[in-house]
């Protein structure tokens, strides 16, 4: 076999092995890969294992259908390696933690509206001792059931949402990334581009000034324009 030969067996097995990863990553079955991609479940598997190769439309679909950067399938980083495995080790421990917090916002809220456990009671169906078992962390809350309570305490559903855990900051890089979306093209292309990187450094910092400064340095402007 031609070392070109060898070259191209070599990149159908890796490229299988991050095609099997991407669709690990995102909980996709190999057939439900194959009928995003119009092919069989065999040949989809075949992609997998490197004996065929998808096409580049191929694999623009399937980043697309996984929601993956087509740049994964060139890349050297297992989109598992993303998720930390401290985070998934510990979600039982992390699961046991939001739920201890959930609790700890319900009864401020339930305090906050002068509102007792029989009142809670009467007002949403859940018993007193159900309740006190749900604000003490011991059993998580239906989310159907925190939404009725965030209701009648008047707080948003929002307010119970992780803000500074791993979900929390998840949350957070998917909330820039749809505000990014929402910018138009031209802006998106500009912020992409590293060499307008100091314009978007000296836009930071000027936002952080105060009214009074940036009269001055407009004014310093001014004077070197003219």
């Amino acid at each position: 076999m031609s070392n070109e030969r060898q070259v191209l067996q070599i990149r159908k097995k890796k490229l299988g092995l991050l095609i099997f990863d991407a669709r690990k990553a995102k909980r996709r079955s190999t057939e439900e890969c194959a009928q995003a991609l119009s092919v069989t479940s065999d040949q989809f598997q075949e992609f997998e294992r490197g004996v065929l190769a998808p096409s580049l439309p191929q694999l623009e679909l399937l980043a697309l259908y996984l929601d993956v950067p087509l740049e994964h399938f060139w890349g050297r980083r297992a989109l598992s390696e993303a998720i930390s495995p401290e985070t998934m080790q510990e979600k039982d421990r992390l699961m046991l933690l939001r739920n201890r917090v959930i609790g700890t916002n319900l009864r401020l809220a339930r305090n906050n509206a002068n509102f007792s456990y029989r009142e809670i009671a009467e007002k949403t169906g859940i018993p007193e001792e159900q309740m006190k078992r749900y604000e003490m962390g011991e059993v998580a809350v239906p989310t159907p059931e925190l939404e009725l309570l965030s209701n009648v305490l008047d707080v948003p559903i929002e307010q119970f949402y992780d803000r500074h855990g791993p979900i929390g900051k998840w949350r957070s890089q998917q909330g820039n990334y749809l505000k990014f979306l929402d910018l138009p093209p031209d802006i998106q292309q500009f912020v992409c581009k590293p060499v307008n990187r100091p314009y978007l450094e000296l836009a930071m910092r000027l936002s952080d000034l105060s009214a009074e400064k940036l009269r001055a340095v407009a004014e310093v402007l001014l004077e070197i324009t003219y």
